[in-house]
């Protein structure tokens, strides 16, 4: 069969034509675009992680009474400041200086009969020596005189025991510090078993500031120091943040990590003190605990250069040619505001898209 040279060239002509065509529709799905680029550096930061916090006096004293009765006097207001040993309330002193007056008299009386007894002693001695009573009947007046005797001592601690409760009538300050609330009023009947304290005095010179991190955390942290001991040592002063934003003007120490994990968090209690001479921190209030992490010479790239899908972070390389190639990294978990730093994918020096990563392509020229 004969096939004609038109038809041919024909063919030709519309095979070139659709080859043409797809190449352009290839070129049309990749075209260039500018973005901006940045090469990768290391430097030095300084991360602030913060913490929530609550505040405690270096110590809270709850003030509950000795003794039973009624408030006859309240000798302190709310948030005033006391010194350790000054007067705070006084219960009803009647019953206790009467008990105190029976056993004083009770007292006398064992005296009295204690003289009796001792007297009689010495008579029956004279007595036995010229033989004219028994062994027995001597050692009977010497029983009664050391009978005599322990009741002087019993009486003796009555009178002390109604004494010290009679002191316990007024209800001194522990230690220095501020008065709490107070939910009893004059003529409230009160009691060592009630549930509620009269009070509660804190010292609040210095306050410890409690926070708590993860166990992970104090792991890493302990590995770096060697123990738990230079791990506390070696911690930087933190910072105190109110719960109004503002930042507290005096740095604090962490002193002290809970020896116990927290096992329904996972977390270890760390404590934190802080100097309060202006008194402007309050026992009882919460607040956040900054922690400066210093970072030595670590990879970081910008954070709108890193794509996430999922829990991995990918950038876009841009090599000599200015081809666009995507590659996987590993970021820590600690951003520095606009940053991630890189832990593992990148060596420093490859230029990378910094912004509009999720724009662009694998193999996409980028101007």
């Amino acid at each position: 069969m004969k096939v004609n040279e038109k038809t041919v060239f024909a063919v030709v002509i519309a095979v070139s034509a659709v080859l043409t065509s797809c190449g352009e529709k290839k070129q049309q799905q990749m075209p260039s675009a500018t973005f901006k680029t940045t090469t990768v550096s290391r430097k030095d930061l300084t991360l602030d992680t913060r913490y929530s916090a609550n505040i405690r006096g270096r110590q809270d004293v709850e003030i509950y009474p000795q003794v039973g009765g009624t408030i006859k006097q309240i000798c302190v207001t709310e948030g005033q400041t006391v010194r350790k040993g000054q007067t705070l309330f006084v219960i009803d002193q009647v019953p206790y200086e009467a008990a105190l007056n029976t056993a004083q008299a009770a007292l006398k009386a064992a005296q009295a009969s204690e003289a009796t007894a001792a007297m009689n002693y010495e008579s029956k001695k004279k007595l036995k020596a010229e033989n004219v009573i028994s062994d027995f009947d001597l050692q009977v007046t010497y029983n009664t005189l050391l009978t005599a005797k322990a009741q002087v001592a019993q009486a003796q601690a009555q009178v002390t025991n109604a004494r010290n409760s009679l002191s316990y009538t007024i209800v001194t300050a522990p230690t220095d510090g501020v008065i709490g609330t107070l939910p009893y009023r004059q003529g409230a009947l009160v009691g060592a078993q009630m549930a509620q304290p009269l009070t509660t005095v804190s010292d609040n010179s210095q306050m410890w500031v409690y926070f708590s991190i993860s166990e992970r955390d104090l792991l890493n942290l302990v590995r770096q120091s060697g123990s738990m001991e230079e791990t506390i040592k070696n911690m930087p002063d933190v910072s105190l943040a109110l719960v109004d934003g503002s930042l507290y003007d005096k740095k604090g120490r962490v002193e002290s990590a809970s020896g116990v994990v927290n096992s329904s968090t996972g977390s270890v209690q760390l404590r934190a003190v802080f100097d309060n001479e202006n008194g402007m921190l309050h026992s009882g209030s919460t607040g956040n605990v900054i922690v400066p992490t210093p970072y030595n010479q670590v990879l970081v790239v910008p954070a709108t250069a890193a794509v996430q899908t999922q829990d991995r972070f990918r950038v876009f390389l841009v090599d000599k040619d200015g081809i666009a190639h995507g590659k996987v990294i590993s970021v820590d978990e600690h951003k520095p505001g606009n940053l991630f730093i890189v832990t593992e994918g990148l060596e420093g020096g490859e230029e990378i898209v910094a912004e509009g990563a999720g724009m662009v392509k694998e193999g996409q020229k980028v101007k």
